[in-house]
């Protein structure tokens, strides 16, 4: 990874223990007196059109909203970057809020596709933890928030696997179903890490070597999910699943049982953060900022984190103790210092390599037929 990315990374997950610390009494007293979220006025009777990824919000959070602003929200979801970026490609359809990861950010800003926010009228950005502030992709926040980070791992049933799954190379050798994530950057970049590259190849050279690593420890493979992989698992089609992290721990909550497992792999793992953005020509551009605001209110955002089980972005949050203590001392969720060694960033590739990533994905789809 670049050296930009690897100090991204570093800062982001060294400071969670900092994070962990701040949910003092002191701060139990100051949620309490908390005061809740007020729309401003003059948004009643719009409509603002919501394009999200799946199982990635909390139940009430949307009807809250719609309550507070008087508004209707329509609300989409997607199931990969690729997915999203070939829709807003095509055109905006009309949504009003997206929210892509940190890659695809950086590349739909250079493609004109997402456009600045307004943060006169977010003044709940201040919300947001220091070390996600002025990020690579977007050095000067001015096309997006943070909305939630975390990693893609392995979700394995132990009761049916029977051992210990402690990398890719187990789920590779395991005899029983597996099923891999619809998405073309962390498979490929798995592959690469189980042939002892770097992730994030720079040539087409590596990107086919890849390719041609998943083909050979593809025979196990019952399905390519499509960001429910977590159903998948929980239904006993699959044993072992490449996932969100959320999405696992959601799992295992609901489950309130000892037989699923989430797991960082040794040999490394994507580490990533969406980012609520703005669709250039979005029909409701003043109500998206102020849904924007919304979300990185303290209660909201540690609402949604806490009903997802990803990292919270924000620090205001984490301060004012309103993140489950569970989930801050869950490794899986905010790592150690020994497991940040083994993340990356998925990162933005020459044309040429980012081509082949499309291909190498095509063909192992095809072949496994997939």
């Amino acid at each position: 990874m670049s050296k930009v990315w690897f100090v991204l990374c570093c800062v982001l997950l060294v400071a969670v223990p900092a994070f962990a610390q701040d949910a003092t009494p002191e701060a139990a007293d100051e949620a309490a007196a908390l005061e809740p979220w007020t729309c401003p006025e003059g948004y009643e009777g719009q409509t603002l059109s919501v394009y999200n990824w799946s199982t990635y919000i909390a139940e009430d959070t949307i009807a809250n909203f719609q309550e507070l602003c008087g508004v209707t929200v329509v609300y989409d979801v997607f199931e990969s970057n690729e997915a999203l970026l070939s829709r807003l490609r095509q055109g905006n359809p009309g949504y009003d809020i997206i929210v892509p990861t940190d890659y695809m950010l950086q590349i739909m800003v250079e493609e004109g596709i997402v456009q600045p926010l307004d943060r006169s009228l977010i003044p709940n950005f201040a919300n947001v933890a220091e070390n996600l502030v002025g990020t690579p992709f977007d050095p000067e926040n001015e096309y997006s928030a943070p909305y939630q980070w975390g990693t893609v791992g392995i979700g394995y049933n132990q009761t049916v696997v029977g051992h210990e799954i402690n990398g890719w190379a187990d789920m590779f050798a395991y005899e029983g179903n597996v099923a891999w994530l619809e998405d073309l950057r962390v498979m490929l970049n798995v592959a690469l890490l189980t042939l002892g590259e770097e992730p994030n190849a720079d040539s087409v050279e590596q990107v086919e070597a890849a390719r041609d690593q998943l083909i050979a420890n593809g025979a196990n493979v019952v399905a390519i999910a499509a960001d429910d992989g977590q159903v998948l698992l929980e239904r006993g089609d699959a044993a072992i699943v490449v996932e969100y992290s959320g999405d696992i721990f959601q799992v295992i909550d609901s489950c309130e049982c000892e037989d699923f497992v989430y797991i960082i792999p040794e040999e490394g793992a994507n580490l990533w953060t969406d980012n609520l953005a703005i669709p250039t020509d979005a029909p409701s551009y003043a109500l998206a900022n102020v849904f924007i605001d919304y979300i990185l209110d303290p209660q909201v955002s540690a609402d949604i984190a806490n009903y997802t089980a990803y990292g919270s972005p924000n620090q205001a949050s984490i301060d004012l103790g309103l993140i489950d203590e569970e989930l801050l001392a869950n490794p899986g969720i905010y790592p150690t210092d020994e497991v940040r060694s083994r993340l990356y960033f998925s990162e933005i590739l020459p044309m040429d390599v980012e081509q082949a990533y499309t291909d190498a994905w095509d063909e192992v789809k095809i072949l496994l037929g997939r």
